[in-house]
C-alpha cells in the first residue's frame, strides 16, 4: 500500500474535481492524504467520507505574495517531513511550484503534476501578463525540475510546456479531462418549455460571460420567449465580473443569474442547450462533459479544451473565441432545430461515455503514477 498525498489548492476541489480519483485510489487500498487550504468543517467531513484524511496548508491561490508563498513551501516541507509520502500528485500552479520545490532532496518520493489547464496567466496581452507569463513558467521550469510525470489534459497544453523547455516530452503524459460518472450524470429528459440555454462558471471575463450576455440580448430580440440562465460562484481573481454587472442583467430581462451550488445536475436537467464560450485557458472544461453525460447538445468556442467536447454537427458547435455574433447565430439555429436537439444529445452522450468516463481517466491516472489499479 502506497501513502499518496494530494495537494490542491481549494478544499472543495478535492471533492468536486478530485473526489472520483480519491475514491480511485483509496478502493486500489492506497491511504490518501489530501491537502488544500483550509476547510470548513463540512468541507472536511466530505473529504474524510472519500476514505482520505485531510492536511490543511497555507495557500494564496491568486495573490502575488512573496511572504505567503513562502510560508506555503515551509509548510509543505514541513508536511512531506512528517507524512513521508510514497508518490506525491499536485494540481493548480501554486501547489505544483510550491510542491515539486518542497521535495527538493526527496528522492525517495516520486512527484507527478495535473496540469488542468493553463488558466489567466498564459494568455492576453500587455506588458502585465508577459510578465506574469515569464514569471509562472520560470517557477514552472523549477517546480517541474525533479518531476516524475506531468499529466495534461489536452495535447495543446502539453506543447505549451514542451516547446517553451518548462518540461521535457519524455515525463509527459495526457488524459481525456477530469472525467465524469456516467452513471452519476445519467441521462435527463429535456423539458417541454420555451427554449433554454445554460451556461455554468466561475464569473470571470474570460469564460465568455459577456458574450453569451451580448449574444441573449441579439436572440432575445427575434425569440423574446427563450431564456439564457447562468449559474456560478463569484470569483477573487483580477478579471471577475462584478455582481453589480451580473445583476444589470438581470434587471435588462436577457440572463437568469441562479448564484452557485454544489450540484449542478438539477439545473442541466432544466436546460436544453449547454453553452461555454470561453477563452479561458482551459484544460477540458469540466462543465461541458457533464452536460453531454446528461445527454445536452454543446455550444461552445473553438477554444483549447473545448473543442475536444464537440464533434461539429454530431453533438454541437463550435465558435470563434469572442464573437458574440457567431454565438448568437448558432443558438438562433438550435431554436430553428429543435427536432435536432434529441440526436445531438445522445451523441454527447456517447462521447462522454467513450472519451470521458471518469473510471477510465483514473485508471490511466494511476497507471501513469505506476500505483495499483483496482
Amino acid at each position: 500500500m502506497a501513502h499518496i498525498v494530494l495537494i490542491g489548492a481549494l478544499p472543495e476541489s478535492l471533492t468536486n474535481f478530485r473526489g472520483d480519483l480519491i475514491r480511485a485510489l483509496v478502493s486500489a487500498g492506497h491511504r490518501v492524504t489530501a491537502m488544500a487550504a483550509p476547510a470548513s468543517a463540512e468541507e472536511v467531513q466530505a473529504i474524510h467520507s472519500l476514505g482520505a484524511v485531510f492536511l490543511p496548508f497555507p495557500v494564496l491561490r491568486n495573490a502575488l505574495s512573496p511572504w505567503g508563498d513562502m510560508q506555503t513551501l515551509l509548510a509543505l516541507r514541513k508536511a512531506f517531513r512528517e507524512l513521508k509520502p510514497d508518490t506525491v500528485l499536485a494540481y493548480t500552479v501554486k501547489p505544483v511550484v510550491w510542491g515539486g520545490i518542497a521535495l527538493f532532496g526527496r528522492s525517495e518520493v516520486k512527484f507527478f503534476a495535473l496540469i488542468t489547464g493553463l488558466g489567466f496567466a498564459f494568455q492576453g496581452q500587455g506588458l502585465l501578463r508577459m510578465m506574469l507569463t515569464r514569471l509562472v513558467s520560470w517557477l514552472y521550469r523549477i517546480g517541474l525540475a525533479k518531476a516524475a510525470g506531468v499529466i495534461f489534459q489536452n495535447t495543446e497544453d502539453r506543447e505549451v510546456f514542451v516547446s517553451n523547455r518548462l518540461v521535457p516530452a519524455s515525463k509527459c503524459f495526457v488524459v481525456a479531462s477530469s472525467g465524469v460518472d456516467v452513471s452519476r450524470f445519467n441521462v435527463a429528459q429535456m423539458p417541454a418549455t420555451a427554449p433554454a440555454f445554460l451556461l455554468i462558471a466561475r464569473l470571470l471575463g474570460e469564460k465568455g460571460l459577456r458574450e453569451y450576455a451580448h449574444a441573449a440580448r441579439l436572440v432575445k430580440r427575434l425569440y423574446p420567449d427563450t431564456v439564457f440562465r447562468l449559474l456560478g460562484p463569484q470569483d477573487p481573481s483580477i478579471n471577475r465580473i462584478p455582481m453589480q454587472e451580473i445583476l444589470s442583467w438581470q434587471a435588462e430581462g436577457i440572463v437568469e443569474y441562479l448564484g452557485s451550488t454544489t450540484d449542478v445536475r438539477p439545473y442541466i436537467t432544466n436546460c436544453h442547450i449547454f453553452v461555454l464560450p470561453s477563452f479561458y485557458g482551459e484544460g477540458v472544461p469540466r462543465t461541458i462533459i457533464e452536460a453531454s453525460a446528461m445527454g445536452r447538445p454543446i455550444l461552445t468556442t473553438d477554444n483549447v479544451g473545448c473543442r475536444d467536447t464537440v464533434i461539429p454537427g454530431e453533438n454541437g458547435f463550435l465558435v470563434p473565441i469572442r464573437d458574440f455574433e457567431a454565438l448568437a447565430d448558432r443558438m438562433i439555429w438550435f431554436i430553428k432545430h429543435r427536432d435536432q436537439w434529441p440526436r445531438m444529445g445522445k451523441a454527447s452522450r456517447r462521447i462522454a461515455e467513450e472519451r470521458f468516463n471518469v473510471q477510465n481517466v483514473n485508471n490511466e491516472m494511476l497507471r501513469i503514477m505506476n500505483l495499483k489499479v483496482t
